[in-house]
């Protein structure tokens, strides 16, 4: 049986290296990303430009979609969101449209509704950033169904990005899976504070990646939370497990407790 074609783009980053090494054996990879990827077939080219992108969507079934702004301007500069978060990602949706992909799988954020953070109103702000003694026993968990807050420009490019793959969802039928992620770190454990609410461990997203690549072929347009079991967790995860057989075993709580705002 033929392995199914799965291109990458933001290849050369962590996940992407993560997801190469892990799952090789079962997907058939390329990459897409500005630096190169060994081990693969792989186009060195930007996202930002729809014309070189083009060749690296042939004979695609499943586009794991993971290039987006990085760095530190992301989070509050609306220029590498635009170009890159926001029209990168609709280069992407076009590429795959003309090129007949059936699937992509989208890395959205949880910073979508981090703003809940903000609302004195609810408790989330302490949750993740402290006192532990203002925390109360039990909270109502941010479901998939509430309001989103966006925290950041990066945030709003990732709606963007969820809402482009609804569109073509339901205009030209490709599958869209929007996961909404964790802190997914190099050094695979909590180095802040605020890490404690959303850490998600690499054994764990590399499981839900495999979970969506391998989704059924009916299903076509679902949003995910993707978070380890964490003590402090307060975005819900059970339509994650519900829907896709998700099974986290990663916990924030393994960990030596980071001070507040600080690395360790």
């Amino acid at each position: 049986m033929n392995q199914r074609k799965v291109l990458i783009t933001g290849a050369s980053g962590l996940i992407g290296g993560l997801t190469i090494e892990q799952l090789g054996g079962q997907y058939e990879f390329s990459g897409l990303s500005r630096r190169p990827v060994a081990g693969i077939p792989h186009l060195s080219a930007d996202i930002t430009d729809a014309a070189a992108i083009k060749p690296a969507f042939a004979g695609i079934h499943t586009v794991l979609h993971l290039a987006a702004a990085n760095g530190d301007d992301q989070w509050q500069e609306w220029a590498p969101t635009m170009a890159i978060t926001i029209q990168g990602t609709l280069n992407v949706y076009e590429a795959a449209r003309e090129a007949g992909v059936q699937r992509v799988v989208f890395f959205s954020s949880g910073c979508c509704q981090l703003a809940w953070e903000w609302d004195a109103n609810h408790p989330y702000g302490k949750i993740a950033n402290g006192p532990n003694d203002e925390i109360p026993a039990t909270w109502p968990n941010v479901d998939l169904d509430w309001p989103v807050r966006p925290d950041s420009p990066y945030a709003v490019g990732k709606l963007f990005g969820e809402n482009v793959g609804r569109y073509y969802s339901d205009k030209y039928g490709i599958s869209t899976i929007a996961i909404r992620l964790g802190a997914v770190l190099k050094e695979d454990r909590p180095l802040l504070r605020r890490h404690l609410p959303g850490y998600l461990s690499q054994s764990d997203c590399v499981q839900l990646i495999d979970k969506c690549l391998s989704a059924p072929e009916s299903l076509q347009y679902e949003v995910f939370n993707a978070i380890s079991e964490n003590k402090f967790r307060w975005r819900s995860t059970d339509h994650t497990k519900e829907v896709l057989g998700w099974q986290p075993t990663g916990c924030a709580d393994a960990f030596p407790l980071p001070n507040n705002g600080e690395k360790q």
